[in-house]
């Protein structure tokens, strides 16, 4: 019987790493390696069912690996934008603090 590959192998792969190329954004990190966690997840499952139907199973953990450490990454980053702006004094201090530190840097390149 001819083997099969696992669906979103690759998929997983490549949106664990955008997911840890982004995870400095938090956000942006987090979604595509929980995107991706999620399909390597699922994939792992189906293969758990029948596993002498698949061939390419070690995909699917690097695909998972990957996604779990941009997925952990990315949630520390969370947490740490929300400790910077909470210490700003909310998001508006955040963006005016922000403004000025700009401001200045501008006038000093000037």
């Amino acid at each position: 019987m001819e083997q099969k590959k696992l669906p979103n192998g690759v998929l997983s792969i490549v949106l664990g790493i955008f997911g840890f190329i982004c995870c400095c954004t938090g956000i942006f990190g987090a979604i595509s390696s929980g995107i991706g966690f999620f399909l390597a997840t699922k994939s792992e499952k189906l293969y758990k069912e029948n596993p002498d139907d698949y061939d390419n199973y070690s995909q699917i953990k690097t695909g998972k690996i990957i996604s779990l450490i941009a997925l952990i990454l990315s949630a520390i980053m969370v947490v740490r934008w929300i400790y910077i702006i909470s210490n700003a004094g909310g998001f508006g201090e955040f963006i005016e603090e922000f403004k000025s530190a700009y401001s200045e840097a501008m006038e000093q390149y000037n």
